[in-house]
């Protein structure tokens, strides 16, 4: 999990602590003075149930964590739990240890699959002595917190792929598709899409010879196009002239580059060569996909920074603007082609 998320999720849990432990922490003298009257504590727990938006159940545990009552609910009291020993159950473990209060992890809740969150509060008496301890079940997604959306780091990520690929890599080669044919046509007219036509994100899949885009003007579906669609002008006429985006993290000039930069991705190497590569103008991040299998996700400029040599060892700029195809560099048999299987291993590629 990347630290990006942990600070975001702990945040959540911050407000959400700082939230129910002043709720339950106001039941802890009202159930000390009921103590012992099963009934009374259930009418206690129903009341308290309404100030508690998003809480499923309310119960409570004797001091061995043994419940006490029955499983307090909005369609009222699920008798079947009285009696039931929750002192293994892991939101326990804190309580146990002697927190005040503690608040469990996110878990998906065995009846319904549901992601939940348990918040436990011990009970002292007045002789400071240990009481019990009062359960609230939550359903996360009912929970009143106001969450903000969790932005994505733009950090260089780097995902292996499935490892009966890597491990066939140096046994197969590429093979043209149509869309490599026809790479230069194919490549103006997405350009032209994501610069003037409204299409904020493109993923070209370069072997099946098809793209999948994201269009402003509907952006909850994606459209395919095929080969046909791609090697021709008029597609352009299916999608409205839109100003380019201001708040695209890409200028629009540079769109090209980034393209162009998958071309020479393809045709670096028989062996080790992209087979999709996508760009979102939103957030500029790339997304790579070699013939390894392994997977690649970094900002546009961090791409048009590397070279060839930076991802095969040849030298030749990632992000060349020739219109001739950059050659392809074959892994030579025997002693070389294990020298180039030593050296991809420190490579960048995911293998």
């Amino acid at each position: 999990m990347s630290e990006a998320l942990q600070t975001a999720i702990a945040r959540q849990r911050m407000l959400l602590q700082g939230r129910l432990a002043g709720q339950l922490d106001r039941l802890v003298t009202p159930c000390c003075d009921a103590w012992g009257n099963r009934a009374a504590l259930e009418d206690l727990l129903d009341a308290a149930l309404a100030e508690l938006p998003g809480c499923k159940y309310l119960y409570l545990l004797d001091d061995q964590a043994r419940q006490v009552t029955a499983n307090i609910s909005p369609k009222g009291p699920l008798i079947e739990h009285f009696g039931r020993d929750r002192s293994q159950r892991p939101y326990l473990a804190e309580a146990l240890s002697g927190a005040d209060f503690s608040l469990s992890h996110a878990y998906l809740s065995c009846n319904r699959q549901r992601p939940s969150l348990t918040a436990i509060q011990r009970i002292i008496g007045a002789d400071a002595g240990l009481v019990g301890f009062l359960g609230a079940d939550f359903d996360l997604r009912e929970l009143p917190v106001t969450r903000e959306l969790y932005r994505q780091s733009d950090d260089w990520l780097q995902l292996k792929g499935d490892p009966a690929i890597r491990g066939g890599l140096f046994y197969q080669q590429r093979v043209e598709s149509l869309m490599d044919s026809r790479i230069d046509t194919v490549l103006a007219l997405v350009t032209e899409l994501l610069a003037e036509h409204g299409i904020f994100h493109g993923k070209l899949h370069f072997s099946s010879s098809r793209a999948t885009i994201w269009s402003l003007e509907d952006p909850f579906r994606y459209r395919v196009l095929d080969f046909e669609d791609l090697s021709g002008p008029d597609t352009l006429l299916a999608y409205p002239r839109r100003g380019y985006p201001a708040e695209a993290e890409i200028p629009a000039q540079r769109v090209t580059e980034v393209f162009q930069a998958f071309k020479a991705l393809r045709f670096m190497d028989e062996n080790i060569y992209l087979r999709s590569g996508s760009l979102n103008i939103f957030n500029g991040i790339v997304a790579l996909n070699f013939s390894c299998d392994g997977s690649h996700y970094m900002r546009w400029d961090e791409l048009l920074e590397k070279d060839l040599d930076f991802w095969l060892g040849t030298g030749m700029s990632c992000a060349t603007t020739s219109e001739q195809t950059p050659p392809a560099v074959q892994a030579s048999p025997g002693i070389e082609q294990a020298t180039a299987i030593g050296t991809l291993g420190s490579m960048p590629l995911g293998l």
